[in-house]
């Protein structure tokens, strides 16, 4: 069972949120929407739920048509989960007695066996008898997922589920919740402008901006080929270098890489990621000298500022990721070298922050 969306387009007023948006989610993946806050992600949501009503396009489960031309399925018609950024359970009710909520049309005898399925999904058993104040905000987001999987859905929607934790609880959380959806092997849209969370959780990606999907793809693809500047910083840190193509490379001051088909010598802007900036011994051969200006272990990576003459009486600096451990003081003189399978060029003038 996947779901479809075809060409859906939606307005609030005169600002058009949506300009024909086209998705296909098929049964057991995960796809994120992403993209800056304000384009449209939570709206595709809320239509796929029925919370607002389709003004045009088309919305498809498993073949059966939601929304369209003539056809409007109301929301309790439609077997959508939904999990709310703010989780929105009831406060006077039981986690179990949350949980339920989604089953009224579920026979009595039945109900009491979905609940503690949903809730051993989710491992939370042993607080079915639990108030949600006396839950920390990662047991609260489970017991939301565990009330939107109870019914067993056809298709769960999650806007925005992990915002509201804090880094460390986040990881657990998200860690927990994609084993559950890749379990339950429905299709699942997720809604994030955290690039790095969307790149966690999904199996493809439709990056969104001004209500349109510039890319779609594996977070493979759109990290290792971005289709266009935006899609490149949007996906993480980038070096940005002035070039020229010459024998359709770009070439700048510290290596080429690929020209991406741009006209032959035409000024373009490389855009380079930290973890493809190579930092070598001073005087390495191949390698351009380079100066430390700061080097700082964060975790599970080092991160280096340098400082680069760009041939032209200027300085640019530059950010390396490199392995931790990495023992580089300022002043320090260097060499860099790039890798061109993380370097993107552009046409100069072209780069979207």
């Amino acid at each position: 069972m996947s779901l479809v969306l075809r060409d859906i387009r939606h307005r609030y007023g005169a600002r058009e949120v949506l300009r024909g948006v086209s998705l296909e989610v098929a049964a057991g993946e995960i796809v994120c929407l992403l993209g800056p806050s304000g384009d449209g992600k939570t709206t595709l949501l809320r239509l796929v739920a029925g919370l607002e009503r389709l003004q045009q396009g088309e919305i498809s489960l498993g073949g059966r048509v939601l929304a369209g031309p003539g056809v409007e399925v109301p929301p309790e018609g439609r077997n959508v989960g939904f999990v709310f950024q703010d989780y929105a359970l009831f406060p006077h009710l039981t986690v179990e007695d949350n949980v339920a909520f989604g089953l009224r049309r579920v026979p009595r005898g039945d109900r009491a066996w979905r609940v503690a399925e949903a809730l051993a999904r989710v491992g939370l058993e042993a607080y079915a008898n639990a108030w949600p104040h006396q839950l920390s905000g990662g047991q609260q987001q489970r017991v939301a997922l565990a009330r939107a999987l109870a019914p067993r859905p056809d298709v769960l929607l999650l806007d925005e589920a992990f915002a509201s934790l804090d880094a460390r609880l986040r990881e657990q959380v998200r860690d927990d919740t994609l084993h559950v959806l890749q379990q339950a092997g429905i299709p699942a849209l997720i809604v994030t402008h955290d690039a790095e969370e969307a790149m966690f959780m999904a199996d493809r990606i439709a990056l969104m901006r001004e209500g349109r999907i510039v890319q779609l793809g594996t977070p493979e693809e759109l990290y290792l080929n971005p289709a266009t500047p935006f899609v490149a910083t949007f996906l993480g840190e980038v070096n940005r270098l002035p070039a020229r193509i010459r024998g359709g490379e770009a070439r700048t001051v510290i290596g080429a890489a690929p020209g991406r088909g741009l006209p032959e010598g035409s000024a373009a802007e490389l855009l380079l990621r930290p973890e493809g900036l190579r930092v070598l011994p001073e005087g390495a051969p191949g390698a351009t000298p380079a100066e430390v200006e700061a080097c700082r272990l964060l975790g599970a990576t080092t991160l280096v500022h340098m400082a680069v003459e760009d041939g032209e009486g200027g300085v640019l600096h530059l950010h390396a990721r490199l392995p931790p451990g990495a023992a580089l003081v300022r002043g320090q003189r260097v060499g860099v070298v790039l890798d061109p399978a993380r370097a993107f060029a552009f046409p100069a003038g072209e780069a979207e922050g």
